[in-house]
This record gives C-alpha cells, sequence and structure tokens, in this order.
C-alpha cells in the first residue's frame, strides 16, 4: 500500500467517524445503527468490562438512552486514525465531551471495511477521563 492509499483509507475513516457522531447531534439512532458491524462489540451496560454488548440489536438497545433528550448529551471526534497496510482494519480514537464542551472519556473505535469505501464499528472502547498531574 502507498502513503497516498493509505491516507485516501484513513481519510475514510475520519469521515465516517465524523458522520457516525453527527447521528447523535442529530438524534437519528437509526442512522446511528447502520454504522454498526454485524460483528460489533462495545464495552457499553451495566458490566461492559467483562460482559460487553455483542450485536447492533444490544447496542442499540442500551444508546437509545442516549437519543431520547433533544440535546446530545456527549460527542466526540477522531484525534487519529490508522489503517492497517491491508486496508480491512483501522483504528480511531479521540475525545469525549459533554454537552458543554468538557472532555469525559476517550474513545477507540476498530472499524473493519465491509465492501469498497464502507466502514463499520467492529469494536468500540471507552474510558473516563482523568485530567493528567500538574507537575
Amino acid at each position: 500500500m502507498t502513503l497516498s492509499e493509505r491516507a485516501l483509507l484513513e481519510q475514510q475513516v475520519a469521515n465516517a467517524e465524523r458522520a457516525f457522531s453527527k447521528t447523535m447531534a442529530d438524534r437519528d439512532l437509526a442512522a446511528f445503527e447502520r454504522f454498526l458491524s454485524k460483528e460489533t462489540v462495545w464495552k457499553s451496560g451495566p458490566d461492559g468490562e467483562r460482559n460487553p454488548l455483542r450485536g447492533p440489536a444490544a447496542v442499540v438497545g442500551f444508546w437509545k438512552r442516549y437519543f431520547e433528550a433533544p440535546t446530545a448529551p456527549f460527542s466526540w471526534a477522531p484525534e487519529s486514525v490508522h489503517v492497517l497496510d491491508s486496508g480491512e482494519l483501522a483504528i480511531s480514537a479521540g475525545p469525549v465531551l459533554d454537552a458543554g464542551g468538557k472532555r469525559i472519556a476517550t474513545y477507540t473505535s476498530i472499524w473493519r471495511q465491509e465492501a469498497p469505501g464502507v466502514w463499520k464499528v467492529l469494536f468500540d472502547w471507552g474510558v473516563p477521563w482523568v485530567e493528567p498531574a500538574k507537575p
């Protein structure tokens, strides 16, 4: 894979991540679901660390609570995106911000290219944000 091919795929994933986040801002749960792979695994729910949500129905069933209010409770955007040389998988990571713009978590998503130019979330893992200690 050339550098320009990798850059193009990484841009596709970054754009997919931004469009995925926009589903939250738009309050569009059906559009949110369309970004999920059939095999998606999410560290969400009451015991996401040991028993993550599996499959779109489980993720949507849990996440619908975040789409009920008229405004989004949080947002996210990619800070970094990297694609495997095979072009099949990518990782994106970045901040999760509350409605007021304060960082509350960091997310990491693994994306799979399921058709040319079609990226779906395979894994999603988030961790609470801890402000770094000041020296």
